[in-house]
């Protein structure tokens, strides 16, 4: 056998080793949350059977035939989940390969899958994995216009990660945007509203056309107008990037326009217009790190960001800085809580609320019986720096806490004293 085949065949051991068959687990001593930040369950037994969430009971008994995972003096939360990121669709800097991210020449921006581009084998998810996060929404970065495709969210174990591939419709609507679509921000937003209004249902039953050379024709598939159904049936949310306060205004309004589901992202002065949002219902998913302006769009930018949403009934989720550092989502939640937003509501960003944004609260989210069981035993309190897990389960299959970094670091950790090296 050549090297080549033995490498892709441990390639393809390492991508499906993770949920070939589910075990049954019992995680115990530990405190656990079971509603996100809140739910707080001293002596804690977290009984996993088949995949899912069985129980979670105060000091329950384990059943006879389930392993024990002892998470004394542990905390142990819901795996959490990073809400955009390019996961799956690049890799790392400098690689050679396409990023299939950047779908910078593609016709139709508004049809774009990530299920025909994703790969599980990227060397970002076990780094990532690893930390506690089990879950991502994932998707393109770039496109010819405006619009950036479908979103999927995914999780970071498995033989089929994702888990849904319709999450969001991706509309870039920032200052970026209106310069490569009509340069005017008034061009963009016509394009925009054209669209849409073109897409909206009008309740026809087209009962009208009745010649029979047209019923006996096969519609052509059009991916655009199943992507636009999609959003107007409510299936999915359209999730618009923009910063500025008067930009985010408008999106009040088209969403009172059209009455489809909208989600902010990015949203550097969302905290200016927090009631409105809360009123409109409209969640935001954004970095709680950024506290310096970058251009005119972000002036308002502040840490305080979250805090003050949060403060104001606005669901908030968050991201990461970037696809290559998705594991420090947990810590942007602690950056969040240092500028004062409540604990549990933090945790609440990485768990339920992404969950129910996104539309798969129904699988994930709490640690509830029958819910996925995307378990974490973290050392202490997970939003801590210094905090890591002991024990990460996705979908009830432990991960073991292995990526390309660990390895580099348990090779290298002890090299042998010579002058290629002192130096």
């Amino acid at each position: 056998m050549s090297i080549m085949k033995t490498l892709m065949g441990a390639s393809l051991l390492a991508i499906t080793a993770v949920g070939a068959s589910a075990e049954d687990v019992a995680i115990t001593g530990g405190t656990a949350f079971t509603q996100g930040g809140k739910g707080k369950v001293e002596n804690a037994t977290v009984l996993i059977h088949d995949g899912k969430v069985q129980s979670v009971t105060a000091g329950g008994d384990v059943p006879a035939g389930y392993r024990t995972v002892d998470a004394s003096g542990k905390w142990v939360t819901t795996g959490f989940m990073a809400s955009g990121t390019n996961l799956g669709l690049v890799e790392v800097g400098l690689s050679g390969g396409i990023n299939d991210a950047r779908a910078s020449d593609a016709k139709n921006g508004i049809g774009l899958e990530v299920s025909y581009a994703f790969n599980p084998a990227t060397t970002f998810i076990p780094n990532t994995r690893i930390e506690g996060v089990t879950r991502a929404l994932t998707g393109f970065s770039s496109t010819k216009d405006m619009w950036r495709g479908q979103s999927a969210v995914i999780a970071l174990a498995g033989d089929n990660m994702i888990v849904k591939e319709h999450a969001v419709l991706s509309l870039d609507m920032d200052e970026g945007s209106a310069s490569k679509n009509g340069n005017s921000r008034a061009a963009l937003w016509d394009t925009v509203i054209t669209k849409l209004e073109e897409a909206r249902p009008n309740g026809d039953d087209k009962d009208d056309k009745k010649d029979d050379d047209k019923k006996d024709k096969k519609p052509k598939y059009d991916s655009a107008k199943s992507a636009l159904d999609r959003l107007f049936a409510g299936e999915m949310p359209l999730l618009v990037e923009v910063e500025r306060k008067a930009d985010i205004l408008n999106v009040i309004k088209l969403k009172e326009r059209f009455g489809i589901d909208v989600v902010l992202t990015s949203a550097a002065e969302a905290w200016m217009v927090a009631d409105e949002l809360a009123a409109a219902g409209i969640p935001v998913v954004l970095n709680p790190t950024r506290n310096l302006a970058e251009d005119f769009d972000s002036l308002g930018t502040t840490g305080a960001a979250a805090a003050r949403l949060h403060a104001a009934g606005v669901k908030v989720a968050f991201l990461p800085p970037d696809t290559n550092n998705t594991r420090l989502v947990v810590q942007n939640a602690g950056n969040a809580v240092a500028m004062g937003m409540p604990w549990e509501a933090a945790v609440d960003a990485l768990t339920v609320n992404p969950a129910e944004i996104f539309g798969i609260a129904d699988s994930y989210g709490t640690l509830e019986a029958g819910k996925d069981a995307d378990v974490v035993v973290w050392d202490g309190d997970p939003l801590e720096l210094m905090s890591s897990p002991d024990a990460v389960f996705i979908r009830g299959e432990e991960v073991p806490l292995v990526s390309r970094q660990t390895k580099l670091r348990d090779r290298y950790i002890d090299l042998p004293r010579s002058p290629a090296y002192v130096k």
